[in-house]
């Protein structure tokens, strides 16, 4: 492994005369100090764990064969690698982490590896890391402005910044005085939310219908889900309640479909609540017409939520900025920074148009939360913008990612990608083994398939391409993952298997799309 730089020379901090003046502690019936008292040794630790993140990540780039991409692990490998007991004395870090080590890393599907190409990217980054070790170490809880105003405000003016830099619109800012931004953990966890706030304002306008809520057929899942966690639906199969729109074959929620659903429901006496449309769907990075549900959201008095979990992160370039037309027209926008913003997971970031909406919906105030500054009003509460009542310094790392990439370095880091996108497009055009089933607006996922043989029947072409993706993984040099989207070829307008091929991880370069690509075609048969 190829050395490090010199690590320069540790920041120096004040430390108060009364804390070095501090007797040192009592300690009843112990025989050795605990971890917490031995401040040096945590610092050496420290130390050396930063150096093997460090060493890991130049590992994955120089010296990738090291690694499966792909976990090989079989169910109950990992814990019967594990210690059987905790130890009834405390043992040495080291030692813990080397047993660790050695338990959990064949386990590990990495993630950060630049041949990760499954799902979405989950994105880290040191000045992330970092922020995520800052947050650690100062270990608050936000979840009151009282508890820590730091928490609170940094987050406040950090999403009001990357509203900013996203080209939002300003209604989603504090600056707005209505509106406002939260980090949440997940997409999923926003919607749960916001489809809380969507409920109550249709309760408070006198609706008495049975809720109803919308999303196209490739929405994500957690739509459907919400709805069962805030008891919209009775369960996944709830076609009533929830109802998943056609779509076109860009794969787009069919705005007039949408229309029609709305009428029905109202017709039948219940009561639409809540449209989630999709800004880069999951499956093939699909875009809503957000502009023309808008138009109809509106008609009748219907929230709109936009979901933009991956995708919204391009936005950081304005020639990306066509996908957020019509945003002025919605209640409420999120996407995750953890994707493909080069934070690491969880952060995802809720902007609200009306604060207020959410906020009379989520909160509670207990006695023993009650303070001056709630009380007056005169602060933001991040316990009544989300689903728990704690709540950790997420904004450090998010605001460390920004201040130390600068606009520069995001627009330069998301461009590479999509530029590497456009080669890998390239080259399942160019060979006649293969179809280029979606190259979304030019982006950074990239679905194919196997190219029909002639005589072959479309279940058997899917068959060959789910077999060619598990050849792939199974040699643990690349990872990639499929879908089942609708898709016309041929004449058959039925669903079809496609691989997907999603670029975003952290340390992907040229070198390592080419090559697997190389890896794809050595698998055909």
């Amino acid at each position: 492994m190829s050395s490090l730089p010199k690590r320069p020379k540790r920041p120096k901090f004040s430390v108060p005369t009364a804390v070095l003046a501090l007797p040192e502690p009592t300690l009843i019936g112990a025989v050795a100090p605990l971890p917490h008292e031995q401040l040096d040794v945590f610092r050496r630790d420290g130390h050396a764990l930063i150096d093997w993140i460090a060493d890991y990540w130049t590992a994955l780039q120089q010296q990738p064969q090291q690694f499966r991409v792909m976990s090989a692990a079989k169910p109950g490998d990992v814990a019967a690698a594990l210690p059987r007991e905790i130890p009834q004395s405390g043992r040495p870090f080291a030692e813990v982490f080397a047993e660790t080590h050695d338990a959990i890393m064949p386990g590990i599907t990495h993630w950060q590896s630049p041949s990760f190409f499954a799902f979405f990217p989950a994105n880290t980054s040191p000045p992330a890391v970092l922020g995520e070790l800052f947050s650690a170490g100062l270990g608050v809880n936000g979840m009151l402005w009282a508890t820590s105003p730091a928490c609170t405000e940094l987050e406040q003016h950090v999403l009001d910044q990357l509203a900013g830099l996203c080209g939002l619109p300003k209604k989603f800012m504090f600056a707005s005085g209505t509106g406002g931004g939260v980090i949440q953990g997940t997409a999923s966890e926003a919607a749960v939310v916001v489809m809380v706030a969507a409920r109550k304002r249709l309760a408070d306008r006198g609706s008495t219908g049975k809720p109803v809520v919308y999303c196209s057929t490739q929405a994500h899942s957690s739509i459907v889900k919400a709805a069962m966690i805030t008891g919209i639906a009775a369960g996944p199969d709830d076609t009533v309640s929830v109802r998943q729109i056609p779509v076109d074959s860009a794969r787009a929620m069919y705005p007039a479909r949408l229309k029609e659903a709305i009428e029905q429901d109202l017709a039948a006496g219940r009561a639409p609540c809540m449209v989630t449309a999709t800004l880069g769907t999951t499956s093939s990075l699909a875009f809503d017409d957000v502009l023309a549900i808008a138009a109809i959201c509106r008609k009748h008095s219907v929230w709109l939520h936009v979901d933009s979990a991956m995708a919204g992160a391009a936005a950081v370039c304005p020639e990306f900025r066509w996908m957020l037309t019509g945003l002025e027209h919605v209640d409420s926008y999120c996407f995750n920074p953890h994707k493909w913003l080069l934070v690491n997971f969880d952060c995802d970031c809720l902007y609200i148009a009306d604060k207020a909406a959410l906020t009379s919906a989520m909160s509670i105030t207990p006695e023993y939360l009650k303070n001056a500054a709630s009380t007056a009003g005169a602060v933001v509460d991040y316990r009544d913008w989300q689903i728990p009542l704690g709540r950790r310094f997420r904004a450090l790392k998010l605001h460390f990612v920004l201040q130390s990439y600068g606009i520069d370095g995001l627009r330069q880091y998301i461009r590479e990608h999509v530029r590497l996108g456009a080669i890998f497009a390239a080259l399942v055009k160019a060979d006649a083994r293969f179809e280029l089933v979606d190259h979304s607006r030019g982006m950074n996922l990239i679905c194919f398939r196997s190219r029909p043989l002639p005589n072959e029947k479309p279940e058997q072409t899917d068959v060959r391409t789910k077999a060619l993706l598990d050849r792939i993984n199974a040699g643990g040099h690349a990872y990639l993952t499929h879908t089942v989207i609708p898709y016309v070829v041929h004449g058959d307008p039925t669903a079809r298997t496609v691989l997907r091929l999603s670029i975003g991880s952290t340390f992907t370069r040229e070198q390592h799309v080419r090559a697997t690509w190389e890896v794809i075609c050595s698998q055909i048969q």
